[in-house]
């Protein structure tokens, strides 16, 4: 393992007294010794750089370029590999820093999946105006241990006390209020941190977090999916668009199978091509509503007057036809095993082409987890612990979802005493899988930021909102608050 470490430069006085013959006759006395000089105190560093390479853990920090009022560090922390047998070993996860100023609140960010390298803020950053800590989940490369055993070290708990180590660590540097989130896997991240460690942090805004509670029962989603969007003609011309490649496959797949063998794509964990096409087609339906928006039903081609060149083009800009090459989702292989070990996942939305599949049912997690990494069992009381603790026990939790997401047909829910508990769930009217607090009506957009300014330590109640411009609305910096990384995968 890498560890960064001080090396102190040591010098030695060499003393040549061997021989040497001293007369006191007709010789002025010998000089005294001189007085040691006197010793240097140095003052702890006050650069915010410095300070953070001494936090426990922090193994190594680069600086890298910021917008003005910024600093922004990639950090690596060292981690347990089994944080219940330290003996297995350790590895460097990788952090990054967007540091304002250690006197205003930290807000913790996650994907689920790696860290971006680049700086960004998340809503909840920009409403309170802080820092921001992001972190990579574990065994997303190169946050890996070199000989992982992924039954026993890739699991929701060991992934929360990775979080609770980082965030005891660094709150010996930033004091002020913490505030974790996470969009999607990253909000389901948040919310296992918080029901592991509930009084880790202040608060945590999960955003279109899902929560599988029973993975054999996925009606949720059917029924979802079934009515979804508020214009029937719409969901007809996705499942037209489906039909026509599945009828007419062959000139799909010569053509995949021609981009495929000029660009060195192969299917071997799923099954080969003809497989892979079939479940980029399933999933196009379900990737539509996740990432489009009603009005982009209008821009569909016509299933039935549409060339083969144009329906090709529908599938690259939704559920690419070549998409589910190894090559492509190598890098999510965690997610996959998370979703066939512990977290679950929906069933493939077949209904409506049971008539021309030729592969049915295999549009499920495990087909993308490699046979050697496939687990042996699957946990059933995982998820239903996390739904329990959410819904009777969980404190200052804010969840928001969008209304056309398939990701929210199997919300968190708050439970009866959710107010009570600063526990509350927020419905954007018409949102996918990118929904945020800025989207809502303006009443809860005010009541949702207020929450997140009081656990932040800025106010209490709906004055908070007045600390911040336009009455709630975070003011934005193009440079930094881009597109949430978990938008720019198909997965969670």
């Amino acid at each position: 393992m890498t560890r960064l470490r001080t090396t102190l430069a040591r010098t030695a006085a060499l003393v040549a007294a061997a021989g040497l013959v001293v007369s006191t006759a007709g010789q002025a006395p010998a000089a005294a010794p001189a007085a040691p000089a006197p010793a240097v105190t140095t003052a702890p560093s006050t650069d915010i750089l410095d300070q953070v390479k001494q936090l426990t853990g922090v193994t190594s920090v680069t600086e890298a370029t910021a917008p003005a009022g910024y600093r922004f560090f990639k950090i690596t922390f060292e981690q347990l590999a089994d944080h219940r047998r330290p003996r297995a070993g350790t590895f460097e996860q990788r952090l990054t820093l967007l540091h304002k100023d250690v006197a205003r609140p930290m807000v913790m960010y996650t994907s689920g999946y790696n860290v971006s390298q680049n700086p960004s803020r998340s809503e909840p950053t920009q409403i309170v105006d802080g820092n921001q800590l992001s972190m990579e989940y574990r065994f997303f490369e190169p946050s890996r241990p070199a000989n992982p055993d992924w039954e026993q070290q890739l699991t929701i708990w060991q992934a929360a006390t990775d979080q609770h180590r980082i965030i005891h660590a660094f709150q010996k540097l930033y004091r002020e209020n913490w505030i974790t989130t996470g969009g999607s896997k990253g909000g389901m991240t948040a919310t296992y941190h918080r029901r592991f460690y509930p009084s880790d942090v202040n608060g945590t805004i999960p955003y279109v977090a899902p929560n599988d509670v029973d993975n054999r029962d996925d009606s949720a989603y059917d029924e979802f999916l079934d009515n979804v969007g508020n214009d029937p003609a719409c969901r007809a011309r996705l499942v037209g668009l489906q039909k026509r490649v599945l009828t007419d496959r062959q000139w799909y797949l010569d053509k995949a199978r021609g981009i495929a063998e000029a660009e060195g794509y192969t299917f071997d964990t799923v099954g080969g091509l003809e497989i892979a096409v079939e479940l980029s087609v399933i999933d196009s339906y379900f990737v539509f509503w996740q990432y489009s928006r009603q009005q982009d039903c209008a821009m569909l081609p016509d299933p039935a007057t549409a060339t083969n060149d144009d329906v090709w083009a529908f599938y690259e800009g939704t559920a690419s036809l070549v998409g589910n090459a190894d090559q492509s989702f190598a890098g999510f292989i965690p997610y996959y095993f998370q979703a066939s070990y512990e977290l679950g996942a929906p069933l493939p939305y077949e209904g409506p082409l049971a008539d021309v599949l030729q592969y049915p049912g295999l549009n499920v997690a495990e087909t993308f987890v490699p046979a050697e990494l496939k687990p042996r069992r699957f946990s059933k009381r995982a998820m239903p612990d996390i739904d329990r603790w959410v819904r009777n026990s969980s404190t200052r939790m804010l969840y928001v979802y969008g209304a056309n997401d398939p990701w929210s047909s199997e919300p968190f829910s708050c439970g009866r005493t959710g107010a009570k508990r600063e526990c509350a769930r927020y419905w954007v009217a018409g949102g996918n899988h990118g929904s945020r607090i800025a989207q809502l009506p303006e009443a809860e957009r005010i009541r949702a930021t207020a929450l997140i300014l009081k656990w932040a330590g800025l106010g209490d109640g709906d004055r908070a909102v007045e600390q911040i411009d336009d009455a709630g609305r975070p003011k934005r910096n193009p440079s930094l608050d881009t597109q949430p990384d978990y938008l720019k995968h198909r997965m969670l």
